[in-house]
């Protein structure tokens, strides 16, 4: 990129997608019910993977799940679910595609209870983000006690694909959390 801007090593490469993702999306406090069941969906699809690979097919998924609409998702059929595992423009792994169903059908219960996925999420952090203060990528921990709790709570939910790695990227994500380094431009503006 040549400028002098000082990012979070991850997003320090070359890499478009990822630096712009950095710069605009993660860590921004989200509160829209189906950008949270988006990154849910998302963050589940990386399980094994690199979040580059998922930020590259994001518009596919977006395509193949209705733009994260939680109650068309919930109605999808099993004929509809299998013939996505066609589409080379998504990860292709049975049980993460059929879990985007069972998410949200496991979403709509919590959407009945809760009034919203927002409320249920930032619930778990009293509604403000956490705001953390690393200095390296090697302080940022992969998970935590919180997302440990909340990985639980969405597993008895009946919720899949929701370890506690997978729910702290999440939190990370959604702005529950400010994990960006305190060098990074980004940390004092999110």
């Amino acid at each position: 990129m040549g400028d002098a801007i000082k990012r979070c090593l991850w997003a320090s490469g070359n890499d478009t997608a990822m630096r712009d993702y950095h710069d605009g999306e993660w860590g921004v406090p989200l509160h829209d019910d189906a950008r949270l069941f988006e990154f849910l969906v998302l963050e589940g699809a990386q399980a094994g993977l690199s979040w580059s690979t998922v930020l590259n097919k994001r518009e596919a998924y977006r395509r193949a799940f209705h733009g994260f609409d939680i109650a068309r998702v919930a109605r999808m059929t099993d004929a509809a679910l299998e013939k996505l595992l066609l589409d080379p423009a998504i990860i292709r792994n049975r049980l993460k595609v059929h879990s985007a169903r069972n998410n949200a059908r496991a979403a709509l219960k919590v959407i009945e209870e809760f009034g919203s996925l927002d409320a249920y999420f930032w619930g778990f952090v009293d509604g403000k983000p956490i705001r953390n203060r690393w200095h390296a990528h090697g302080d940022v921990p992969a998970r935590t006690p919180l997302s440990d709790k909340l990985s639980k709570d969405l597993q008895k939910r009946g919720f899949n694909f929701v370890g506690s790695t997978i729910i702290y990227a999440h939190m990370q994500a959604t702005g529950m959390v400010n994990d960006h380094l305190v060098g990074c431009f980004r940390h004092r503006e999110v």
